[in-house]
């Protein structure tokens, strides 16, 4: 073997061996790498995977429960992505919404109850079986019975309405309607009024949320009828008990699919082209909530009449609902929605986004009472705006007499206020705690939720409230009341033996005489009177206000509006007259001592049946009636 080929053959067994040797480092090193790069990737997983609880527990954290968080996800992604998500009506296409087809067809209508005429019972039968009905119900059941479900009402609006455009792209909408113990006809006909003048497009359902009643023909009869005839746009839920208005109406509002949730009362009837003027402030901006008109649906014959042509909501410092005169801003066009502090709770609109961002209603509120005011402070301080649609309107029926008791047994309206005050009013609670002693005897409840979704979402306070949106609340009713012109009993000075006397009657009832209290000054409620600062006379045992409709008629008592008018007095102190309204009515305040009644009568200085003393008179503020007290209006 030459010394050339050995070399030769050392070589290639040299290449060989480290060909071999790397062959073995690289199949030993492959596992490795592959073990590594697989614990490199785990880790990375681990590290995503702890990142997405994390997000997901501090989102769950934002939204206080997970049952927010479900309903957040679900109106982000589902409803969101129908309407509110992407960019609408950029070019401003508006569109005449009529449908005129039945306009027409209503318009030539004729029938008991059409086109919202009275209709009034004859039979005998009739009137007492609506009798009876009526402690049921509190209006006319038979009345309502005789009506069709689905009659035609008249076209009330303002004639700039009939002929207003609304934005082309609307976003769809969830009617619901809570109702417990409410009449078959009654419930009925809010329902058909809703199918029959909403745009089929924009009428995604209407929710019916029953109330735990107690009515057989509202659990197996009702269903079988939404089942067989009103489906699929009619849905019905049954609660297991029950629960109130403000857990009624979250139900429903969970169960809704429509970009927007419309709330009606069980007892409504909506008007001609009602939902385009509900939906079109609300297609501009989703953080608009936006009422109706409130038509009036009378108790006793149904008839349709307008209430009013507008004002805004307000409240007193016994929050009793209010309401105050429009801004000069407000009267310019009559077919343009305008601000509105306070909703009467009811009837709104508002989009689901907006709802479930500020939480919904407070469930720690209970039954019913004090969820409008902390629905319309949640609104203003929190970044949207509540406003009332002219052009929107909707008739309901109040009730003649109230016939559902106290399914608690405790006073659950104070505690709802107190809750409401806590969260929302900061320092002016005060107010609403001096004119009721029960706020300081009564627990609102755990309000750490509450409180956390106020500071979350950045709502302002309560000062810029009335500052901003409400700045003549404070001038229409003061925080605390100013001293009245009188106030005690009201003595007749033609039979001293007798005084002025609620006889515990409500609104729209007659006030009379009665045996005198011993006590001047603080007699019982039913014989304390206040000649307030508004320039009304109140009674203490229901703070109502003495009401006088025209000459030579009954005084009645009446909700108290602030508003003078037929609940203007002044007490001349010489001549010992109450003279109602303005004083060139010349106008006074008259006992029959025989009946025991009470008149408005032509002044007459001669009669001692028209001279009164109160028990207390303030003669400065007597002596100042022009500059002292509300504005005259």
């Amino acid at each position: 073997m030459t010394f050339t080929s050995l070399l030769c053959r050392s070589a290639t067994y040299v290449a060989t061996k480290e060909v071999t040797h790397r062959s073995f480092l690289l199949f030993f090193r492959q596992p490795v790498i592959c073990c590594l790069n697989l614990c490199e990737l785990i880790v990375k997983l681990l590290f995503v995977v702890c990142c997405g609880i994390i997000t997901v527990l501090l989102i769950i954290h934002k939204y206080e429960n997970l049952d927010n968080f479900k309903r957040t996800l679900y109106y982000r992604y589902a409803v969101d992505g129908e309407f509110f998500a992407q960019p609408r009506n950029v070019a401003g296409e508006r569109i005449d919404w009529h449908d005129y087809e039945l306009m027409e067809d209503e318009l030539n209508r004729r029938g008991p109850g059409e086109q919202g005429r009275p209709y009034k019972l004859t039979n005998g039968k009739d009137i007492e079986l609506n009798a009876k009905l009526f402690k049921e119900n509190g209006y006319s059941a038979v009345v309502s019975d005789m009506i069709a479900l689905n009659r035609s009402v008249p076209d009330i609006r303002h004639p700039s309405c009939r002929t207003k455009q609304y934005l082309k792209e609307l976003p769809t909408v969830s009617v619901i309607v809570i109702f417990y113990n409410e009449h078959w006809s009654a419930l009925l006909r809010t329902v058909y009024s809703v199918l029959n003048r909403s745009p089929p497009s924009l009428l995604k359902e209407i929710i019916l949320v029953n109330d735990h009643s107690t009515k057989k023909f509202l659990w197996g009869p009702l269903r079988e009828f939404v089942e067989t005839e009103l489906s699929p746009k009619v849905r019905l839920i049954d609660l297991p008990e029950r629960s109130g208005l403000i857990v009624a109406r979250m139900a429903g509002a969970r169960a809704a699919r429509g970009d927007v949730l419309i709330v009606l009362d069980s007892h409504t009837e909506v008007n001609t082209n009602w939902l385009p003027p509900l939906l079109e402030p609300i297609a501009e901006d989703y953080r608009t909530c936006v009422c109706p008109f409130i038509d009036v649906i009378a108790h006793d014959t149904f008839q349709y009449r307008s209430q009013d042509e507008g004002k805004r909501g307000a409240f007193d410092w016994k929050f009793y609902y209010k309401r105050l005169p429009l801004l000069p801003g407000d009267l310019e066009d009559p077919t343009k929605p305008f601000n509105s502090p306070i909703m009467a709770g009811g009837l709104f609109a508002i989009s689901a986004k907006f709802f479930w961002e500020l939480g919904g209603y407070d469930e720690g509120l209970d039954i019913w009472g004090g969820e409008q005011y902390e629905l319309s402070f949640k609104i203003w301080q929190c970044g949207g705006r509540l406003v009332d649609a002219p052009c929107s309107r909707v008739g309901h029926v109040y009730r003649g007499y109230a016939p559902f008791g106290n399914p608690r047994g405790v006073n659950f309206v104070v505690r709802n206020f107190k809750r409401v005050a806590e969260v929302w009013m900061d320092e002016y609670s005060q107010f609403l705690y001096e004119r009721n002693p029960q706020f300081a005897k009564t627990d609102p409840g755990d309000l750490t939720s509450q409180r956390e979704l106020r500071a979350r979402l950045k709502c302002r306070p309560f000062k810029w409230f009335l500052e901003e949106i409400a700045p003549d609340l404070l001038v229409r009713y003061p925080p605390r009341d100013p001293q009245p012109f009188a106030s005690g009993r009201v003595q007749s000075v033609a039979e001293p033996k007798l005084c002025l006397d609620s006889l515990n009657h409500q609104a729209k009832e007659p006030i009379g005489l009665y045996t005198c209290a011993m006590n001047k000054t603080h007699p019982q409620n039913n014989q304390f009177f206040t000649l307030s600062y508004h320039r009304d006379i109140r009674v203490r045992s229901n703070d109502k206000c003495l009401d006088a409709a025209k000459l030579n008629e009954e005084v009645v008592l009446f909700s108290c509006h602030e508003s003078q008018g037929n609940q203007m007095w002044r007490y001349d102190y010489e001549s010992k007259m109450i003279i109602h309204g303005k004083d060139h009515l010349q106008q006074c305040l008259d006992a029959d001592l025989v009946r025991r009644k009470l008149f408005v009568r032509s002044c007459d200085k001669t009669k001692p049946s028209q001279q009164w003393n109160w028990g207390y008179v303030n003669f400065v503020h007597l002596q100042n009636w022009d500059v002292y007290g509300a504005k005259f209006l």
